[in-house]
């Protein structure tokens, strides 16, 4: 159960317009898994870093933190219904979504204005969620 206060920190931060991507990775039988995040954030230019966070209550947590690689899909306002479809508890988040892989084996979502494709390089214990950093060993972005 939400407290009044964390709800009213929560639409304060809300109050912040970002984009919306899809983190995705694949479980421990190669299954593709994946959820909706704001939380994204570029670290560092030399090296590569970027940074996404995963709530603790994530059915989708252990392979995560588990994981040695992930993927960051920033999708493009034309893809708003696939922010809805992995933002909800959908028992296949990839069906009628299109998707391929780049280097790590971590799904893309296809016409993402950018993705990252990264190695993780590091799980911190933030609160309720996890900060991952990754290392991007392939990226790329839609030129305008």
């Amino acid at each position: 159960m939400i407290s009044e206060e964390t709800r009213k920190f929560r639409h304060a931060l809300g109050a912040f317009p970002t984009g919306v991507t899809i983190v995705t990775t694949n479980d421990v039988d190669g299954k593709p898994i994946g959820f909706t995040a704001n939380s994204f954030s570029s670290v560092s230019l030399d090296p590569r870093l970027i940074l996404i966070c995963i709530d603790k209550a994530s059915i989708n947590l252990d392979a995560f933190t588990n994981n040695a690689h992930f993927a960051v899909s920033v999708l493009s306002e034309k893809q708003h219904q696939v922010s809805t479809t992995f933002a909800s508890p959908v028992e296949d988040r990839f069906a009628g979504i299109d998707w391929s892989t780049k280097t790590t084996g971590c799904p893309i979502i296809n016409d993402a204005v950018a993705w990252f494709d990264c190695a993780k390089d590091n799980c911190v214990d933030a609160g309720d969620h996890y900060v991952l950093i990754g290392k991007a060993v392939s990226y790329t972005h839609l030129r305008a």
